[in-house]
């Protein structure tokens, strides 16, 4: 074998190696949070915003022309609600980005060896054929024949299992996984990459063995990253929000802040923290998870007054707002849900704001609005049942919100 041969082969195989450790996150979707009610909530919003421009341009308060300025910018706004649920997902991106190394790091092999190598070593007329699948057969048949003269050669299980994963050989990676128990049992690492086998044998879905080594893995590293990224699919996939929370957040902590990794996660984060906090549930307070969607925030709880509790079924639409105390009554954040939730800890934050809008975090102060709609529109009417706070900092804890009065 030539050493252009040899080179070949080497940086074939580094390549499925960083593939094979980088792909299968990204090819994975996790489950999202319940995203229904943020969806029908942003739409609720956009309806109630058009009214108002609506009975601006009538009561002539409004300019034709600023009317139509606006009711474009709002049909810009509900089209990147549209593109952001449908056409951006969670899944589509991970692809994306797993087909964008999948060319982007063999041509970065190609090139750098064209800048600092000779690139007429590439050229199939002056070598041997190079990454031929015989040939890397021919390298795993050396590994199994050493392996079965020394089978307690744990290194060795692990590199023909890693070997295995990357051709997509799930089951024979699985099995070469099961005889090298010996590194396993003090690596966080393997034990995720084994259990992600095991995951991928099972098309994706967690449970059983699998389960067992990330809690190993955790116990072992609290932090491996592909443990909890594991974890915090499992725990999205049983719908257990509070979990996904914790595992995602601390992920979040080891990951740069603005990339498209990052996004995913803080938005998976924030919309796993809604679904706790709409069903009633309760988060532990951690300052550094809170700080993954977003450190300006506003946190409390809304309750209905035995006043007009007679006035309020379960099934009733309930808003929770925040607005600028200036300017736009565009929301910065909103919570949609039911009476029933009733009394409800809330948390507004930017990943509660309308896409395309401004951000909680933006402003200093905002008022704080909780209505009842009975006519199940987040636009104000007649027969409402709310409560309004003004001048509330961005970063409050505790607010309470007593819905005591009635709309006119």
């Amino acid at each position: 074998m030539t050493s252009m041969t040899r080179f070949t082969l080497m940086a074939g195989l580094l390549v499925l190696l960083v593939l094979a450790i980088l792909l299968p996150p990204l090819l994975r979707t996790p489950k999202s949070a319940h995203t229904a009610n943020r969806r029908q909530a942003n739409l609720d919003i956009f309806r109630d915003q058009l009214s108002e421009l609506e009975r601006d341009r009538q009561d002539g308060t409004l300019a034709e022309a600023d009317f139509e300025q606006s009711k474009n910018e709002l049909q810009r706004r509900l089209l990147g609600e549209v593109e952001a649920e449908e056409i951006k997902t969670p899944g589509r991106r991970g692809r994306k980005t797993a087909l964008a190394l999948l060319v982007a790091l063999p041509l970065a092999a190609i090139a750098g060896y064209a800048l600092l190598g000779n690139p007429q070593g590439l050229n199939p007329a002056k070598t041997q054929s190079g990454m031929a699948r015989q040939q890397i057969d021919s390298m795993l048949d050396k590994l199994i024949n050493k392996l079965k003269a020394n089978p307690d050669d744990a290194k060795g299980w692990v590199l023909l299992a890693r070997s295995y994963k990357m051709l997509g050989r799930f089951a024979e990676a699985a099995d070469a996984y099961s005889h090298g128990a010996a590194l396993l049992d003090t690596d966080a690492a393997l034990l995720a990459d084994y259990a992600d086998v095991l995951v991928s044998i099972n098309d994706g879905r967690f449970g059983g063995k699998a389960d067992e080594l990330i809690k190993r893995a955790l116990k072992i590293d609290p932090d491996e990253p592909q443990a909890l990224f594991l974890a915090g699919a499992a725990a999205s996939e049983r719908q257990d929000f509070p979990a996904v929370v914790d595992y995602w957040g601390r992920l979040l902590q080891q990951i740069e802040r603005g990339t498209e990794d990052a996004k995913y996660l803080e938005n998976a984060v924030g919309k796993a923290r809604a679904s706790v906090l709409q069903s009633g549930g309760q988060i532990a307070d951690k300052p550094a998870s809170e700080a993954l969607v977003g450190a300006e925030a506003i946190s409390g709880e809304v309750s209905l007054s035995g006043k007009l509790a007679a006035q309020a079924q379960p099934d009733d639409l309930l808003f929770i707002f925040a607005r600028s105390a200036e300017g736009s009554r565009m929301p910065l954040a909103v919570i949609r849900t039911q009476v029933a939730q009733l009394p409800l800890k809330f948390r507004l934050d930017d990943a509660q704001g309308i896409p395309g809008g401004p951000k909680l975090s933006s402003v200093n102060t905002v008022t704080i609005e909780a209505r009842v709609a009975k006519s199940g529109k987040a636009q104000s009417t007649s027969g409402d049942l709310f409560v309004t706070l003004n001048n509330v900092k961005v970063g409050s804890k505790n607010v309470k919100l007593v819905i005591d009065q009635i709309q006119p």
